[in-house]
């Protein structure tokens, strides 16, 4: 199978498409064939290693001292299931679904992919591509999560920081349209209508504007990119308002994180969120989606297609 691996840490270029061995599913695994992965800010981080400074030693550790232990990268994918282990119950070949490849050493930039049964691995979507659902998957878990801590009632005030990036587009959706909040987003001029048409009542353009202007008028504010210092952005908190860090409130069991992925399903089905799409690559185009991400000006998701991925992936949407 083509896969696209990471054997140092550097730039785009250190990215490299090669052949590998198909892999065989376990007993308790289904092999996927995989039409689509998404670049995101946390594929570029590993491959760069430009990670937080409070962060570093456990990232290292983990990720790899000297060079990757993990040399696939793509933290989430689509696509269909080929083949089943002997133990597997829940899934059949042939059918399509999505899935967070994070706890199992990522591995979506393949064409193939082995999880587990029980791993975050769900049916995809019924009204989205292959495109589509690869990226609903990491944006719409961390949002929800993160929202959920926030306890957030039908009409209360929520802030949303970074609310164009794969997380805020989704936390506007979710906040606005399935928890009924007053929702304002900050983004950059050129995502103001973006995030408008996403359930946004209010747009500031921080550019330009200080969201803590207003005064302590927020129920929730949710940093969506961690790039606040926290004391500023509480300065637009009420008394007993929410504070909330897409790093540090993103965090969950094995079992909520499987939860939220079937209620990000749900949400979708019900037309209540749909992820935003960028600009789509081949697999073959990686090093140029991942020096697209590297620049910082992504506007929800950069999709992968991989393989034979239907032609919907082929498209680009807002």
């Amino acid at each position: 199978m083509k896969a696209v691996v990471c054997t140092k840490y550097g730039p785009p270029e250190v990215l490299h498409l090669t052949e590998m061995a198909k892999p065989v599913p376990k007993a308790n695994e289904v092999l996927i064939k995989v039409h689509a992965t998404t670049v995101t800010v946390g594929d570029t981080r590993m491959r760069s290693f430009t990670v937080p400074r409070g962060q570093w030693l456990g990232a290292r550790l983990y990720l790899g001292i000297r060079k990757p232990k993990r040399t696939i990268l793509g933290m989430e994918l689509a696509g269909e299931i080929e083949a089943i282990g002997q133990d597997v119950t829940r899934f059949r070949p042939g059918e399509a679904v999505f899935a967070s490849t994070f706890e199992v050493g990522f591995g979506g930039y393949a064409e193939y992919k082995c999880l587990p049964e029980d791993g975050l691995l769900a049916i995809k979507p019924a009204n989205l591509s292959f495109g589509e659902a690869a990226a609903a998957v990491g944006g719409g878990m961390t949002a929800l999560r993160c929202l959920q801590r926030g306890r957030i009632q039908p009409g209360q005030k929520v802030l949303v920081y970074g609310a164009s990036g794969a997380v805020g587009t989704n936390a506007v959706q979710i906040a606005s349209r399935h928890l009924g909040a007053e929702v304002t987003g900050v983004c950059s001029t050129a995502n103001l209508e973006l995030v408008r048409s996403l359930g946004a009542v209010r747009v500031i353009d921080y550019t330009r504007d200080d969201f803590t202007g207003d005064g302590p008028i927020y129920d929730v504010v949710f940093d969506a990119v961690a790039k606040v210092a926290p004391s500023h952005a509480k300065k637009a908190l009420k008394n007993t308002g929410v504070y909330l860090n897409v790093h540090k409130d993103s965090d969950a069991p094995a079992k909520v994180r499987g939860a939220a992925l079937l209620a990000v399903k749900e949400l979708i089905e019900a037309g209540k969120l749909r992820p935003v799409i960028d600009r789509v690559y081949s697999l073959d185009q990686i090093v140029e989606a991942h020096r697209y991400v590297d620049g910082g000006h992504k506007r929800g998701n950069v999709v992968i297609t991989v393989g034979q991925a239907d032609h919907e992936n082929q498209e680009t949407s807002s």
